[in-house]
């Protein structure tokens, strides 16, 4: 596997109906709750935050492996109480949600996402207004995205992906809110394998690395 490039975090966003009177992730406890296809990031990424909060599976009323469009179908029609989405800010599907109904963003502190133990768990904020009806910010843990490929590309081809990116990025923030996140100057920041030869010679023209 080699590198090509950080991009934006997912944020960890934890979103109940206003009815179920969820406010806190203690508040989940014999809840209805959907925590993303299993064994996809999202699903890995409830059970952590889960249990540095105190809670497993078997404390919830209801687990679903649902993927987000779904949860939010089910949780407008009063079938499930909270999501756990990992995704960018801004996502559709709470956005979607949050025009639909009355909803609470469910903050997961500081010392919760520190009690996860695993340095790609950072400690974030959900801004204010970024979905309907969420007028403060909400304390999450965020996790950095990367785009990966393999030895085997050429050196040319990943060359050219890594410019390509970097020199249309107006492109990138214009199709989704969360590209927005994507900076030149973190290109290579906590990438947790090494560089392709391709992109790395990219970086060295822009004098990002030596």
């Amino acid at each position: 596997m080699r590198g090509l490039s950080a991009t934006y975090n997912n944020y960890i966003q934890i979103v109940a109906t206003e009815d179920s009177g969820i406010k806190t992730l203690a508040d989940l406890k014999g809840k209805r709750i959907s925590v993303g296809a299993a064994k996809s990031g999202t699903e890995l990424n409830a059970r952590a935050i889960l249990k540095a909060a105190g809670l497993t599976y078997a404390d919830l009323g209801k687990v679903e492996y649902l993927p987000f469009g779904e949860s939010v179908e089910l949780m407008k029609n009063r079938q499930l109480d909270a999501t756990l989405q990992s995704a960018g800010l801004g996502v559709s599907s709470i956005r979607d949600l949050a025009t639909s109904i009355k909803i609470v963003v469910v903050a997961v502190p500081a010392d919760v996402v520190a009690k996860v133990g695993d340095a790609a768990y950072q400690a974030a904020v959900i801004p204010a207004n970024t979905y309907t009806g969420q007028t403060a910010d909400v304390a999450t843990a965020a996790i950095p995205n990367f785009l990966v490929t393999q030895a085997g590309v050429p050196d040319e081809l990943a060359y050219q992906m890594a410019k390509a990116m970097y020199e249309n990025l107006d492109t990138l923030y214009a199709a989704h809110n969360a590209a927005k996140s994507i900076k030149r100057e973190n290109a290579v920041k906590g990438m947790p394998i090494p560089l392709h030869p391709g992109a790395a010679r990219y970086y060295k023209e822009i004098g990002l690395i030596k």
